[in-house]
């Protein structure tokens, strides 16, 4: 999610069916003749400009309802998407989705402060939660909303959408199976210049600055190229407090993850430069994304044998905003389990939390299993 309305914080067949379960999928999935109804809450830049279009890419998503605390986003976005007043509500409302059967899981896209308190109150409705990243500001928040969603047996998914991009899955896949050798070293650096004067740049609302932002991506790319969690980190911040867009929040934080394997990832996270990518350093050569996980644009290059080449995949059926959005709906309905359910949000807020600790204290921090 990116910049958000600051007075709408404020105010908050058989034959079909076999195949299916040959590859993994119940028969209900596919003979289910009703597509999985979401509820987005919180009509900012991200929810309007890609979730909202984006249903209309999806196999088994559709949108139902939204929630907003402005008015007039309702008015308009709801006549532009056909969602009736009887399921267009504000926040003060927001429990009686409860009594909604259209609404199955609602999609939490608010400032980042907000994200443990509308997806334990989505649970206790009865509603599945797809909520955005960083999933929550603290450790304590994301257990609590994991123990909500267990609580009332519903799905909880953090919407990691590079997991569901193309390009970042080869990259996976490649990184893990030792395309150019066994995986020695990762890079990966994400920063944007920020503009002021937006809720990102408020503690009090998003926990943190660059790091809870930009910077996740870094750090989760980390995580998902090596496919192991980190042992230790060490970090450094550099931010300059004259500027007023960091009067309460981080721009630049250096941080090293050392794996269990020996693996080492460099990171960057800034609010001040630009970057978007990653690489892979293997003993027989490199695998580059630039850009990594922007919107669209992902570029892959593989240097191997003493050839570097660029890699190219054809378009995919579904992007990988509308690729999210279905995964939790296959999951609701096969029973299955998000690739990237709560404890993946919760394993990201343990390191971020050790990373601020390390810059701040000015040593390296063991991570515990």
């Amino acid at each position: 999610m990116t910049t958000g309305s600051r007075r709408e914080v404020l105010g908050m067949g058989a034959g079909l069916a076999a195949a299916g379960v040959a590859a993994g999928f119940s028969a209900r999935a596919f003979a289910a003749p009703r597509k999985i109804g979401y509820a987005v809450v919180g009509l900012g830049y991200y929810a309007t400009r890609q979730i909202l279009p984006n249903f209309a890419n999806c196999e088994q998503s559709r949108l139902v309802a939204l929630v907003s605390g402005t008015p007039s986003k309702l008015e308009q976005y709801g006549a532009q998407y056909g969602i009736p007043r009887t399921h267009r509500y504000n926040y003060a409302e927001f429990d009686r989705i409860r009594d909604n059967p259209d609404i199955d899981a609602v999609y939490v896209v608010l400032p980042n402060s907000l994200h443990a308190e509308y997806t334990i109150r989505a649970a206790q409705a009865g509603k599945h939660v797809l909520c955005e990243k960083p999933m929550a500001t603290s450790v304590a928040e994301c257990q609590a909303m994991i123990a909500a969603c267990r609580k009332a047996g519903k799905k909880l998914m953090i919407g990691y959408r590079s997991r569901f991009e193309p390009y970042n899955r080869l990259a996976i896949e490649l990184a893990r199976g030792g395309h150019v050798g066994p995986t020695r070293l990762v890079t990966a650096e994400h920063g944007f210049p920020i503009q002021p004067d937006q809720w990102r740049l408020d503690k009090a609302l998003s926990g943190g600055g660059s790091m809870m932002d930009i910077g996740i991506y870094s750090l989760n790319a980390a995580r998902y190229l090596t496919g192991e969690e980190p042992v230790e980190v060490s970090a450094v911040e550099s931010t300059d407090r004259a500027d007023p867009r960091f009067r309460t929040v981080e721009d630049r934080v250096s941080f090293v993850l050392r794996f269990p394997s020996g693996v080492q990832a460099n990171c960057i996270s800034s609010y001040s430069s630009s970057h978007n990518a990653y690489r892979v350093h293997g003993t027989q050569g490199w695998i580059a994304m630039e850009p990594a996980t922007p919107y669209t644009g992902q570029a892959m290059t593989i240097r191997k044998d003493g050839v570097t080449a660029p890699r190219t995949l054809p378009p995919p059926a579904r992007n990988q905003f509308a690729g999210q959005l279905d995964h939790l709906a296959e999951c609701v309905l096969t029973g299955g389990a998000p690739i990237v359910a709560g404890e993946e949000g919760l394993a990201d807020m343990r390191i971020i939390e050790a990373i601020y600790r390390s810059a701040a204290e000015r040593r390296i921090v063991e991570l515990k299993a």
